[in-house]
């Protein structure tokens, strides 16, 4: 799921060097904390936070083939 979010986060942002995705057990769910540079923050939330939304839903599908529950944090 790392990779996932790395993936689509670096495609997304003018800084993929700075892009850094860690994870974290926090009980039944793991949580994915996405940090990128502040100037690339709009890119990756977009309008009314709908790119943002649409990183969820895909981590989600593929985290449902594995019956794990992801939460995805943009810091």
């Amino acid at each position: 799921m790392k990779e996932l979010v790395e993936i689509i986060a670096k495609s997304l942002v003018d800084n993929p060097d700075e892009v850094e995705v860690t994870e974290k057990q926090s009980g039944k769910a793991l949580v994915l904390e996405l940090k990128v540079a502040p100037s690339d923050m709009g890119k990756v939330i977009g309008k009314q936070g709908r790119i943002a939304k649409a990183i969820r839903s895909v981590v989600k599908a593929a985290a449902s083939r594995d019956d794990l529950k992801v939460i995805v944090d943009i810091l």
